[in-house]
């Protein structure tokens, strides 16, 4: 099953997704993908991924990682399907990140390997922009390079576990403007979804709700105000989000205020 939140009626509401994308509401109305106002689909602390495939670390000039390199998400950097991300003024360079998200369905604390995957509710989609223009370190990302407002679309919905038998084994794709950019498989994880969740609750306590983004695999490209950018992984969901200019984004915000 597919589980959305969507906004409706200034409130946030779960829906239900059905077989051609559209959303039943609890009292029974039922909205086309195009008519929904689609929000992240779960809400807790977003833990992303950096350098976890090999490739990526290559096409970047790096060395994969020992130990997983984790990064905290604010709440103001995460959007929804079909919703718009922000290029910042006078950047030089913006790209997409196409990702497999782990969304955590049971309270986990000192979890073994053999038991991460009990605490796993589903799974989601997620493409962590990144302003390389401040990338000082990528072993210590800075907020300026993955804390950006509305620079993080996660959805549009988030899929069953048990309709994910392998998660593993999931292709990752993206697009731009409807050309193949981007081309992987979580297979190539350096740290895949179980290690991800024991070394976590090894130190934390992750939450029903928490969600981690897995990282990204190597094909990175930049972006610009007009782009339609598409993210899919395999058996879990494509999530739509186009880029705007900070100018024409705060004079929509001005228009709504």
């Amino acid at each position: 099953m597919k589980h959305a939140r969507i906004l409706y009626q200034g409130q946030a509401v779960e829906a239900q997704v059905l077989e051609n994308n559209a959303v039943r509401l609890p009292d029974g109305v039922t909205l086309s993908e195009q008519q929904a106002v689609w929000l992240p689909p779960a809400q807790g602390t977003v833990f992303a991924l950096g350098l976890n495939y090999a490739d990526h670390a290559a096409e970047l000039a790096f060395k994969a990682p020992t130990e997983p390199l984790v990064f905290l998400k604010s709440p103001s950097t995460l959007t929804g399907h079909h919703q718009v991300s922000v290029r910042p003024a006078n950047v030089a360079y913006m790209h997409y990140e196409c990702e497999l998200v782990v969304i955590i369905g049971k309270t986990a604390r000192k979890v073994s390997r053999e038991q991460a995957m009990d605490h796993v509710a589903g799974y989601s989609v997620c493409n962590d922009y990144a302003v390389r223009d401040y990338l000082e370190n990528y072993y210590r990302p800075n907020l300026r390079v993955k804390n950006r407002d509305t620079l993080t679309p996660i959805g549009p919905w988030w899929v069953d576990k048990a309709d994910v038998p392998d998660p593993s084994r999931l292709a990752l794709r993206t697009w731009v403007n409807g050309e193949l950019k981007q081309e992987g498989n979580t297979r190539d994880m350096v740290f895949d979804i179980p290690f991800l969740i024991e070394y976590l609750s090894s130190f934390m306590t992750l939450s029903p709700g928490d969600m981690i983004a897995t990282g990204t695999p190597e094909g990175l490209a930049d972006v610009v105000p007009g782009d339609e950018v598409v993210v899919e992984v395999e058996g879990v969901g494509r999530l739509v989000n186009h880029i705007v200019s900070e100018a024409d984004y705060e004079a929509r915000c001005a228009h709504r205020n």
